[in-house]
């Protein structure tokens, strides 16, 4: 399980929204062996007084937060993130220096999916990587 909130500025994910979405999720199935049809997205879209960033960054600034399952080794970790960075590069043209992921591990049982605890959940795929 994961699921991925991107944050920019409203023209960005205008621009960018189908890319970044597909380079989003090519890196998630990669790198952390996702089914392909888990795609779990939320863009949201700030105006420039709701998103205050740094003078060396452009108007591509994103910030990326992936929540997911506990369970990843930090060699799987450190691959999705390098994954995502080269992805969006590529296939937006919006530059390292304009990304920021954060990715935020909590265990299985402090998630709710389909009425069920995550612990209690029989997944088509494996955390432990």
């Amino acid at each position: 399980m994961a699921q991925i909130k991107i944050y920019g500025l409203r023209t960005t994910i205008e621009h960018h929204r189908t890319l970044l979405s597909k380079a989003l999720h090519n890196a998630a199935v990669a790198a952390l062996n996702l089914p392909p049809d888990k795609k779990f997205q939320r863009f949201i879209q700030l105006e420039p007084d709701d998103f205050i960033f740094p003078a060396d960054r452009s108007s591509n600034y994103i910030i990326i937060e992936i929540s997911l399952f506990a369970g990843r080794s930090i060699e799987v970790k450190k691959a999705l993130i390098r994954m995502i960075f080269k992805n969006i590069e590529q296939t937006c043209g919006i530059v390292a220096q304009d990304i920021e992921i954060t990715l935020v591990e909590t265990p299985k049982e402090n998630w709710g999916i389909r009425g069920m605890c995550g612990d209690e959940l029989t997944l088509t795929y494996k955390v432990e990587l």
